[in-house]
């Protein structure tokens, strides 16, 4: 399992870090949501890698939803293991930003990126072509029937 992010705030207990980086680690794609210019709401699936709580993708810069990102960042997201059954349904709900990362910042992303999808090295091309992504969440439900009908814990990230 991913080793906890110094900078994960006080505000998440050890115990809950641990259930959010197994829904993250388990789950290889998340559905980012922007809005386009009309006001419109586009949801996009990604896979991502895992960077403490932030989600990093790679994603073409004139796709849609990243046009909609450099005209305003504020987006959400959600993340859902697959199950069959609703009593075990989980997953999580956040809003944050998504920006792209400059230069400095992006090989560690493309190296977080690589080593959880090694199958994406056999697409250089695409690779090379993309830009990477960091989602930051701000704002963070978890959510989890297993413990029952409704349950849920939220967490501000944001201070």
């Amino acid at each position: 399992m991913t080793e906890l992010s110094p900078g994960w705030p006080a505000t998440v207990p050890e115990t809950d870090r641990t259930a959010l980086l197994q829904l993250l680690e388990e789950t290889p794609a998340f559905t980012l949501a922007t809005l386009d210019p009309d006001g419109t709401p586009r949801a996009t699936p990604l896979f991502f890698a895992v960077d403490g709580l932030s989600l990093v993708f790679l994603s073409d810069p004139n796709s849609r939803h990243c046009r909609n990102l450099q005209a305003d960042p504020r987006c959400g997201a959600a993340l859902y293991p697959t199950v069959a059954d609703w009593r075990a349904l989980r997953g999580l709900q956040m809003r944050g930003q998504a920006h792209s990362l400059s230069e400095a910042e992006a090989p560690h992303a493309l190296h977080l990126y690589l080593q959880r999808f090694p199958f994406a090295i056999e697409l250089a091309q695409a690779v090379d072509a993309a830009t990477a992504y960091r989602f930051q969440p701000g704002w963070v439900r978890r959510i989890d029937n297993r413990l029952g009908f409704g349950f849920q814990q939220e967490w501000g990230l944001d201070g």
